[in-house]
C-alpha cells in the first residue's frame, strides 16, 4: 500500500483477535502488536477485569472499523469518515451527487433527442 492509500487514523482492525482494538492501536502507533497485547493483558490482571474490560469495550464501540478497501483519494477517506460518523449525512451527499449526475444525463438526452439535432455532425468512429 502506498502512503496515499494507507488509512491514517485510529481504526479498529477487522482481523484482530478480540474486536481488533489492540491491533488498531498497534498499527496507529506503529508499535509491535505483541507488546500492545501484553500491555492490555497486564492492565487486565493488575487493575481489575471490570474497569479495563469496560474501557476496552468502550474503545471498541468508539473506534471506527478499518476500511475494507484502501483509500484511493482524500475524497474517499472523507466519505468513509463521514459515513462512519453519520450515515444520514453520507447518504445525503450520495443523493446529491447522483441527482447532479441525473440532471447532466437528462441535459445530454435532451440535446440528442431534439428534432434540430444534426445527426450528420455527430462524431464518427474512425
Amino acid at each position: 500500500m502506498t502512503t496515499a492509500e494507507r488509512p491514517t487514523g485510529l481504526y479498529r482492525s477487522r482481523d484482530g483477535m478480540l474486536l481488533g482494538v489492540c491491533k488498531g492501536i498497534a498499527d496507529y502507533l506503529d508499535i509491535s502488536l505483541f507488546w500492545t497485547r501484553m500491555l492490555a493483558v497486564l492492565f487486565f490482571l493488575f487493575s481489575g477485569l471490570w474497569p479495563v474490560g469496560g474501557l476496552y469495550l468502550l474503545a471498541a464501540m468508539v473506534m471506527k472499523p478499518e476500511p475494507v478497501v484502501p483509500f484511493a483519494s482524500a475524497g474517499e477517506r472523507e466519505f468513509y469518515d463521514a459515513y462512519v460518523n453519520s450515515r444520514g449525512l453520507a447518504l445525503h451527499r450520495l443523493k446529491h451527487t447522483f441527482d447532479h449526475l441525473d440532471r447532466r444525463i437528462q441535459r445530454m438526452e435532451d440535446v440528442v433527442t431534439n428534432r434540430e439535432y444534426d445527426w450528420e455532425r455527430r462524431p464518427h468512429k474512425s
